[in-house]
């Protein structure tokens, strides 16, 4: 490769797809995005019974505050210390609206790309942002299906490696697709740990047992 001062051009450097960060030769497995309804759903249902509270509280204040003000019993003064107070009071309700504005906003650019190198999430909600997870460095997939999820049929793929995690969030099929990921991550440990040169001639690659490795008493299944 002629590296020059070309190379480093600012152009150059700008990606907005995910085609635009894979590496020569690096092909496309699989690719998806979150349900939509689902990762919105879940930012609504996420504190909604603690913002509920918070708001009913608070607007029995304001009521009883008016009430008393109609009446006479709080100068229209303390407007000035009032509104602010309540305004900055009511933080959590305001938090929980900006999540949900968040995640229409965000939805829209992402998306999740199994490659055959790497686990490659874009996301962002002003500019986009990539993060990627080589399969060699992956040391666990997990799968985790909460409430919301169960509603939409959808589930979320924890995928941690040895300095960075990501999530797939609000995706279906979540188990056959993680027991996939898992298995090219466990494909890779072997072809790692039992180089090409070393197996027989009937397991010359990935998707194979291994009956005489040293991984005998830990099998990988496929």
């Amino acid at each position: 490769m002629n590296i020059d001062e070309k190379y480093f051009n600012e152009s150059q450097m700008q990606a907005n797809t995910v085609e635009d960060v894979l590496d020569g030769g690096e092909s496309v497995l699989w690719r998806g995005k979150p349900d939509k309804k689902a990762h919105i759903a879940a930012a609504v249902f996420k504190a909604l019974p603690i913002t509920i509270i918070w708001l009913i509280f608070d607007l029995g204040f304001i009521i009883g505050i008016s009430i008393s003000m109609s009446r006479g019993g709080i100068p229209l003064a303390l407007l000035g210390f009032i509104i602010p107070f309540f305004l900055l009071h009511l933080a959590p309700v305001w938090v929980w609206v900006a999540n949900i504005l968040r995640s229409v906003t965000e939805i829209k650019n992402m998306e999740y790309v199994l490659t055959d190198k790497r686990v490659l999430v874009r996301s962002g909600v002003i500019g986009i942002d990539f993060k990627s997870i080589y399969y060699n460095e992956v040391e666990s997939v997990n799968v985790k299906v909460g409430l919301t999820d169960r509603i939409f049929k959808v589930g979320d793929i924890y995928i941690n490696a040895k300095s960075s995690a990501a999530v797939l969030y609000d995706l279906h099929n979540p188990y056959i697709l993680g027991g996939k990921i898992q298995k090219v991550v466990r494909d890779i440990a072997t072809d790692i740990n039992y180089p090409n040169a070393l197996r027989p001639d009937y397991n010359p690659g990935y998707n194979t047992q291994y009956s005489d490795s040293p991984f005998e008493s830990q099998p990988f299944d496929n």
